[in-house]
């Protein structure tokens, strides 16, 4: 169980490091994020289920179609308000969309 919460750890950092790049592109950077919100909404939504998992996939595509907001780490900061600040143990929807999404 401990595995599945590193593997949504590391897949968070990824996809926080893919999203913080396009800044790292001039010119092109903003439209990248055009592509990539909706795109990191879903994986969002994939990797934490529930009501949870929907308002912060909202969250993670407003940051991402903002100016200037790609440095907050949304999944990481997910992860930690799941796993760290609330504590849940790694409940049964948490292990089966893990197992979906591997």
């Amino acid at each position: 169980m401990k595995n599945i919460k590193n593997k949504l750890l590391i897949k968070g950092l990824m996809y926080d490091v893919v999203g913080m790049a396009t800044m790292a592109i001039p010119l092109v950077g903003p439209f990248l994020d055009l592509a990539w919100a909706p795109f990191a909404a879903n994986k969002m939504t994939q990797m934490y289920p529930g009501k949870k998992g929907k308002i912060a996939s909202v969250l993670v595509f407003i940051e991402e179609l903002l100016p200037f907001t790609d440095i907050i780490p949304t999944f990481t900061l997910m992860w930690f308000y799941t796993f760290v600040w609330k504590k849940e143990s790694i409940q049964e929807e948490y292990i089966m969309e893990a197992e979906i999404v591997q």
